[in-house]
């Protein structure tokens, strides 16, 4: 059998008592010794158990001087004095200290309530009469409550030093020159309520009701349905690219024949008006036939000079009358997109007197309607806050082919921060603006000024 040595050394842990450097607070709080503190404080505690400080107590209370000698102890005591283990001494010790009750206290105590430890708000009581009440109430019972001196509370503090008070009397009467520092108030917008995207223009709820298609392992008619309508959005949507390319494509052949046509016309424009301003004269041939003189060009006739004039200034008449028509068109324009916005605008009046009706009628239909309501089917206003376009919510589909039976086999999908910033700001509570960190700043310059050089002796 291997034997078993005890462990060497008292069991605590290593203290350093060594103070290299008294420099700041750190060391005098980490090189300190207080074993004799430690220990002081031990023996104080076990005096309080066994049954009160030593030191005190009186003297009476220490010692008893014995008179006459008992003669029952060693009729009590053994012959022969045997020493008690050490768990029946433990077990035989009792602190002077009471210990806690476990009985329920009574209601008196404990007001019959259990709190979190904050204490209530102290009421008045309706009974309760105030000193300065009852001296007016003797008064007038007295009948002389007119020639009596009126009860008045104290104005000045008992307790108040004279000298602080003057200290901030001269504080006061010195600084009295320095504008009162006004508090941060509030913007009045905090007061106000946000303004919702819905076309309604009702408050929409903080986290949607998702309906039954959302599920993991949704109903078959709910699903196809969901599905029937999502595929229905984007064949939609890739309608609408293509017509956009298209438009786009024919905008830029319409672009290029009016370019070649206006190069073409502006090349023949130049030949003619090199045709009918040179005059060349024949060639003459040379005794041998080969060599030829050109002569140069002659000035313009009047004639000519008049038909160029009479072209410039058709062009001139042309280009303007095709501004005029430009212009004429996006005034057209202009007003048939405010008549637009003007019906758009009724039937929206329209709709939210229908919804104040409802809801007068029926006030608990309008929050059931609004909670059932999806954030896919929230129709948006025409004109939205802020510079940037509210973002597209992401497809929350899943292929046939991708459902899961089982809770265990889901994957999560989506992002719950993107989910949350969009419903704020379908709700009013941020405006669709995007954070420029790299903003232009006003420049500053920082100059000394020499009027320090302006000065006269005395």
């Amino acid at each position: 059998m291997p034997v078993l040595k005890p462990l060497s050394g008292d069991g605590q842990a290593p203290k350093q008592f060594k103070q290299p450097s008294r420099k700041g607070k750190k060391a005098w709080r980490k090189n300190v010794d207080v074993t004799e503190v430690e220990q002081g404080l031990d023996e104080l505690n076990a005096q309080i158990i066994k049954g009160g400080v030593i030191a005190e107590k009186k003297s009476e209370e220490l010692f008893a001087i014995d008179v006459k000698p008992d003669t029952e102890i060693t009729k009590k005591l053994p012959k022969q004095f045997k020493k008690p283990l050490k768990a029946d001494e433990i077990l035989a010790q009792r602190s002077a200290v009471p210990a806690v009750s476990l009985k329920k206290r009574p209601a008196s105590e404990t007001s019959g309530k259990v709190t979190d430890g904050v204490l209530p708000s102290k009421r008045l009581r309706a009974t309760y009469v105030t000193h300065k009440e009852l001296t007016r109430l003797k008064r007038v019972a007295d009948g002389h409550h007119t020639t009596t001196v009126e009860v008045v509370d104290a104005t000045f503090d008992a307790w108040a030093d004279p000298e602080e008070d003057k200290k901030k009397q001269m504080e006061e009467s010195l600084y009295n020159f320095l504008p009162k520092v006004d508090k941060a108030k509030a913007p009045k917008t905090l007061a106000q309520q946000p303004i919702s995207l819905a076309a309604t223009g009702k408050q929409l709820p903080a986290v949607p009701k998702p309906k039954g298609d959302k599920s993991y392992n949704p109903a078959f008619t709910d699903y196809s349905e969901r599905y029937q309508s999502e595929l229905r959005k984007a064949e939609e949507a890739e309608r609408k690219r293509l017509e956009e390319l298209e438009k786009e494509r024919l905008k830029a052949e319409a672009a290029a024949k009016s370019r070649a046509e206006a190069e073409a016309a502006e090349k023949r424009a130049e030949l003619s008006e090199w045709e009918d301003d040179s005059a060349w004269e024949g060639a003459e041939s040379d005794a041998d036939g080969l060599s030829s003189k050109k002569k140069r060009p002659e000035r313009k006739t009047q004639a000519q000079r008049n038909k160029i004039k009479r072209r410039k200034a058709e062009e001139q008449r042309l280009k303007h009358e095709a501004a005029i028509k430009k212009k004429e068109a996006e005034v057209a324009r202009v007003k048939h997109i405010a008549k637009e916005l003007e019906l758009a605008e009724k039937e929206r009046q329209l709709a939210l007197q229908k919804a104040e009706k409802a809801a007068n009628n029926n006030p608990g239909d309008d929050t059931a309607s609004l909670e059932e309501e999806d954030d896919d089917d929230v129709e948006l206003r025409r004109r939205q806050l802020g510079k940037f376009k509210l973002p597209e919510k992401d497809l929350e589909l899943v292929l046939p082919d991708e459902l899961q039976d089982s809770l265990r086999l889901l994957k999560p999908e989506g992002n719950l921060l993107k989910d949350r910033y969009r419903n704020l700001l379908l709700r009013g509570k941020v405006e669709a603006r995007r954070h420029n960190p790299y903003k232009k700043q006003a420049k500053k310059q920082i100059t000394e000024k020499w009027t320090f050089k302006d000065f006269t002796l005395q």
